[in-house]
């Protein structure tokens, strides 16, 4: 009984977080939090511009609270907005900007988005990072690229658990481009000491992964 209440209670959140998401897509939204309290529900949203999630005269906390307590039933929810301290290590931040610089600049321009979203990553102090687009970029026939640069375990228990990941999808007029951004943050600890370039030192690299039919 009370594993099913705890498995209801994550799945309300992730249905929550996913709603959001759509709602602030492509406008700094990170994720939310949740806290339960003895007053009710307390609902931080993390972004980069808390202007936009509040909207004008408070009109979109206003809506929010609303869609939280009649369609997601939340006990007096209240909403909080939560600072980014480091945005360019926060995979849904980058994914989501990956995204709206695609859209405003066009998928032909994917290498210099990739490259400077790359270094800005390893800029912010992080131990390795890597992006991976695919779809029809640059052209009609869909293609992966890779961008990496750093240090990034591809198996093991630092890839389960340790580096951060996100996969998002948008559409465009030639189809649906995906995005994956991987993060090894500055605070993990590896436990094979190896030794990495400093991040003034890193060179990204570009690659071509193969095709998707």
């Amino acid at each position: 009984m009370i594993e099913r209440h705890f498995v209801n209670q994550k799945l309300k959140e992730f249905q929550i977080q996913e709603h959001i998401g759509k709602i602030f897509s492509k406008t700094g939204y990170s994720h939310i939090e949740i806290k339960r309290t003895p007053l009710g529900e307390n609902v931080i949203i993390y972004t980069t511009r808390p202007g936009i999630v509040v909207g004008k005269k408070g009109e979109n906390i206003k809506k929010l609270t609303a869609l939280l307590k009649n369609k997601y039933k939340l006990d007096n929810p209240q909403l909080e907005i939560g600072e980014i301290e480091n945005p360019m290590l926060d995979v849904n931040y980058v994914a989501d900007r990956i995204a709206g610089s695609l859209e405003r600049f066009g998928q032909k321009r994917f290498k210099s988005i990739g490259y400077k979203v790359l270094q800005e990553i390893i800029d912010a102090g992080a131990i390795g990072a890597e992006v991976i687009l695919a779809g029809k970029i640059p052209s009609a026939r869909a293609r992966s690229w890779r961008f990496s640069a750093g240090y990034l375990k591809k198996s093991g228990e630092i890839n389960q658990s340790m580096i951060h990941k996100k996969t998002i999808n948008f559409t465009n007029k030639l189809g649906v481009i995906g995005i994956n951004v991987s993060i090894i943050t500055p605070d993990i600890q590896l436990t094979d000491k190896t030794l990495t370039l400093k991040p003034e030192y890193a060179k990204p690299n570009l690659e071509e992964i193969g095709y998707k039919e």
